[in-house]
């Protein structure tokens, strides 16, 4: 398959890109060794050879859901600069217009 100047203004239109002239050419010579590499891998004899499903043969048990005691709050404000003894003090960083 071949990246025509036409194909690949058609190509940039319908994924609303824009190029410089000076790229475009540059660009679509790029995207051309990229469709070659891939009209490659047509020419592998591929027979008896199954689908590849994951990339490691290992399976992934996940862990049972179990509820256990996390962070208690004096532990999670025990890192922090500034509390109030139930929330972290933070710098005020919007104003509001409204209030009075």
């Amino acid at each position: 398959m071949e990246i025509t100047p036409q194909l690949f203004d058609h190509i940039a239109h319908l994924a609303r890109l824009q190029f410089a002239e000076k790229e475009k050419e540059t660009i679509r010579l790029e995207m051309q060794k990229m469709v070659s590499f891939v009209e490659q891998l047509k020419e592998v004899d591929t027979t008896g050879v199954a689908p590849l499903l994951h990339m490691s043969a290992v399976a992934q048990i996940p862990r049972a859901d179990i509820a256990q005691n996390g962070n208690t709050k004096a532990e999670g404000l025990s890192n922090a600069p500034q509390t109030d003894g139930n929330y972290f003090l933070v710098p005020k960083v919007i104003e509001n217009p409204n209030a009075k």
